[in-house]
């Protein structure tokens, strides 16, 4: 006979819950897959038990909002249909600590127990409570090690190969399973939006282009720029995304400047300068203390590296654009600092006396700060700052069109980088040599000293790689025209221009006016 329910707690149900995260299919551990917990649970509950199970397979326990059966469990509870919950193990339920004190005391004010089939001790006394919570501790532990160990592992083969590891899917490629010195991994090969990328790189890295001048293009000549995160929805690349393609080295036909590019930034770099073959792209990896390190990957890169250094350049320019009106101030915004204290001048305004004059003077952003300067205002005004620049940069376009119709002789400076290099090498070389035959005192010399000799010849070839670009790859034609016309460009029009040419101008009262061009 069918028992008569009398009582609201006769027709709220049984929640089972089973969970299996990815690692504990790969432990080969039967007792934890979801038919074994699920078995077990239904055989301590009993057949004719009014239960429901809530399954999440393939879920960590680090947290519960990832996990949709246990979200729907926690509603039914709140909702009031869930008497008690089963689990095997406490760990099937959470693996974090602190959520697990948080769930688990939100279900005892709605009434609800957990029990476990494994851990079979009573949390209703504070012997059971302190035995359970230890448990979920080791639990936490075990989990937080699981994810050290695979950390490790993703470290150390970023480290060995170039193959891919996973993860993130870069646009303009898809991985493919290959065999490369007799190990099997992923290799990124070219996907139909490659092309995209290439073009990027084309419109970018000349001057006077934009991300928005490439974002243009592809909306007006129908690129395809669908990401890979937008699956079946079609979405055009937005401008940071844009950004992130334009600086990451995946895509550089990597050479030997690249390499000087990142050493002179002080990345670690895995693998030797021969290996930088202008054909291959590089992974952009980060250590577990937050420093980079860069690795050439098996895939093949997508852009020059003349093409992509120019495009860093650019980038590097665009930093110190100051994104607000004060460039409406003076052309030269952002570029101006104090001699003295290195810190930013500003703009301001002054009326004259008789309040039909408006006046613009430098403020030294230094004089706020404990170390700066003592004096708030510049004597020196910024339209004589402007006059000098303006007349230096022209001089500075002149130089280099002589320096370019002279091209066909030998650059001095760069010859002679290159003989220090080579006395460097000799002597590199030498004291190599005599590492065979030297006892220990002698060998710990000549360590030290092939080390200073390979720190100098980094710095002579960093020196070698600015002045070839800087000899080579200049060109003034997108100079001339606007320095021509100069009179007719407006505030931010000029603004670019000096952008492009200069660095950096120091300006003192006393020392006066300290230009230092990047081209």
């Amino acid at each position: 006979m069918k028992k008569t329910k009398n009582k609201i707690s006769d027709y709220k149900i049984t929640a089972i819950y089973v969970r299996r995260s990815v690692s504990d299919k790969d432990k080969d551990n039967n007792s934890l897959s979801i038919d074994a917990q699920k078995a077990e649970c239904i055989k301590y509950v009993g057949k004719d038990e009014n239960y429901r199970i809530y399954c999440d397979d393939g879920k960590s326990g680090k947290d519960a909002i990832h996990r949709p059966a246990f979200m729907q469990m926690m509603s039914d509870a709140k909702e009031g249909l869930i008497a008690k919950i089963i689990v095997k193990k406490y760990d099937r339920f959470s693996r974090n600590m602190r959520e697990y004190l948080n769930i688990t005391n939100e279900l005892d004010n709605l009434g609800i127990s957990v029990f476990s089939l494994t851990e079979p001790f009573n949390t209703a006394t504070k012997e059971g409570r302190m035995m359970r919570n230890n448990l979920l501790n080791f639990a936490e532990f075990e989990r937080e090690t699981i994810a050290a160990r695979v950390a490790d592992a993703y470290n150390t083969k970023a480290r060995e190969t170039g193959f891919y590891q996973g993860g993130k899917v870069y646009y303009g490629f898809v991985p493919e399973r290959r065999t490369i010195n007799g190990k099997t991994g992923s290799v990124l090969v070219p996907s139909p939006q490659a092309e995209a990328v290439k073009i990027a790189y084309d419109i970018y890295q000349h001057n006077g282009t934009s991300l928005k001048d490439v974002i243009d293009y592809f909306r007006e000549n129908n690129v395809d720029c669908i990401t890979q995160s937008s699956k079946k929805r079609k979405q055009n690349l937005d401008r940071s995304q844009v950004s992130c393609i334009l600086r990451n080295p995946l895509y550089v036909r990597a050479d030997k400047d690249v390499y000087q590019y990142f050493s002179s930034l002080g990345y670690e770099m895995i693998d030797d300068i021969e290996a930088y073959d202008s054909v291959h792209g590089l992974f952009w990896h980060t250590n577990a203390d937050g420093s980079k390190f860069i690795k050439v990957a098996y895939h093949e890169g997508l852009v020059d590296s003349s093409v992509w250094l120019a495009v860093q350049d650019k980038k590097s320019h665009n930093q110190r654009i100051p994104h607000n009106r004060e460039a409406l101030n003076s052309w030269l915004i952002g570029l101006t600092k104090c001699t003295h204290c290195g810190y930013a001048l500003n703009i301001t305004y002054s009326w004259n006396t008789s309040q039909t004059i408006l006046h613009r003077y430098y403020i030294d952003s230094g004089y706020y700060k404990a170390n700066g300067c003592v004096s708030q205002r510049k004597k020196i005004k910024p339209d004589e700052v402007e006059n000098a620049v303006f007349k230096a940069m022209k001089e500075r376009i002149e130089q280099l069109e002589i320096a370019k119709k002279e091209s066909e002789k030998p650059d001095s400076k760069t010859e002679s980088i290159k003989a220090d290099i080579i006395r460097l090498d000799t002597e590199i070389s030498s004291l190599l040599d005599k590492l065979a035959n030297a006892d220990d005192v002698v060998f710990d010399y000549i360590n030290k000293r092939i080390k200073e000799l390979h720190t100098k010849k980094a710095a002579l070839e960093e020196s070698m790689r600015n002045q070839t670009r800087k000899h080579k790859k200049i060109d003034t034609s997108p100079l001339t025209e606007p320095l021509k016309n100069w009179d007719s460009l407006s505030v931010h029009e000029r603004h670019e221009v000096a952008m492009t040419m200069i660095d950096v101008i120091y300006i003192s009262d006393t020392d006066g006016i300290d230009i230092h061009f990047s081209i």
